[in-house]
């Protein structure tokens, strides 16, 4: 489908689920968040698997069926320092002593640098490490290895790479590692974020809550324009990045606070204080969970950032039914174009 094309099916997606499910519209279409076409994608999972038949090592996204791996030359969505450089991968992959024991790379881009985590089953061999080397010295791609769980990640050698991005304008720098959780879709980011701030209205003296915040993404943009802004996260991990991402930025009127958002949280200091406004920004199994603790009576407006149509359409249905909410605007920003994946953004207000 042309780039058109694909974005009239995904509003269609996003007015389909909001009616059918949530049984909820818009009183406006928001216009849709579009930014480049190609060479978008910063994060991401590629599968490997060594075919005895063709002797060689297949690197690439699996296919519909599971069970096979899509031989890739290159990948035109993914970021060019990294997207052009898959068949030397592959390749580098396929000479080592252990091509049979690794079963997926994944990427990582930051601003200024890209990085690879190269999973592995078996150890390495000098002559392996070596031929990794290489590839990075070819490529200016730092190499990394994980012989276990993430926290094994570790570098040939030295320390690992320096990953980081700006938001809002330059003004907030997010550093981040290797395997962390970050908006695929740089440009995007960029523009959504401040969307989504345009779109809450901040003002000076008002309180905000950011619900899965990770990094720290909408958080500290946020807590530049409002009194005090508190983030909650389930990964202790991103928390405690998202801790020091606010102190290498100056802002020190910023919570950062560990939670589980699938939980139950009546308790929890940070859901009996007063916010006016709230943010969320939950992955694909959305916010039902939280929603049924929050929003708090003093929160004048939602902005619901969602990927996942479905779950964004019953949580309206939750907003509005069950606590007076209505649904003032909705739009797509296309996050991921050439998949069929949908990125929206809502806006509730007090009814």
């Amino acid at each position: 489908m042309s780039a058109g094309a694909q974005i009239v099916a995904k509003q269609s997606t996003l007015q389909e689920n909001l009616a059918r499910i949530g049984k909820v519209a818009p009183d406006r279409w928001l216009p849709p968040l579009r930014g480049s076409e190609w060479g978008y994608r910063r994060r991401g999972r590629l599968s490997a698997r060594y075919v005895d038949r063709k002797q060689r090592l297949l690197l690439g996204f699996r296919e519909r069926n599971g069970k096979f791996v899509a031989d890739l030359d290159a990948c035109l969505v993914a970021v060019p320092a990294i997207g052009l450089h898959l068949r030397a991968l592959a390749e580098a992959l396929g000479e080592l002593s252990v091509a049979r024991y690794v079963p997926q790379v994944e990427f990582a881009a930051g601003d200024s640098g890209s990085c690879i985590v190269i999973r592995h089953l078996q150890e390495l061999s000098s002559a392996d490490r070596e031929r990794l080397a290489r590839f990075g010295r070819d490529t200016g791609i730092s190499v990394l290895l994980q012989a276990g769980g993430p926290d094994s990640v570790a570098t040939l050698d030295g320390p690992l790479p320096n990953l980081e991005f700006t938001v809002d304008g330059g003004s907030v720098t997010l550093a981040f590692e290797p395997l962390d959780f970050v908006q695929v879709n740089a440009s995007i980011n960029e523009a959504m974020i401040a969307h989504a701030i345009a779109l809450l209205e901040p003002a000076p003296h008002e309180r905000a809550l950011d619900l899965f915040c990770g990094l720290g993404n909408f958080t500290l943009p946020l807590a530049r324009r409002c009194v005090r802004v508190v983030g909650v996260e389930g990964d202790s991990g991103l928390v405690a990045r998202a801790r020091a991402n606010a102190v290498r930025n100056g802002v020190g009127n910023v919570e950062f606070v560990a939670a589980d958002l699938f939980g139950s949280h009546p308790t929890s200091g940070w859901a009996r204080d007063d916010h006016d406004l709230l943010l969320l920004d939950p992955p694909r199994a959305g916010a039902q969970e939280v929603l049924a603790v929050l929003p708090g009576k003093r929160v004048r407006r939602v902005v619901y950032v969602s990927c996942h149509p479905a779950s964004l359409a019953r949580d309206a249905a939750i907003l509005v039914e069950r606590h007076g909410f209505k649904l003032s605007s909705a739009g797509v920003m296309d996050m991921f174009p050439h998949t069929a994946h949908v990125e929206s953004i809502a806006v509730f207000d007090r009814g």
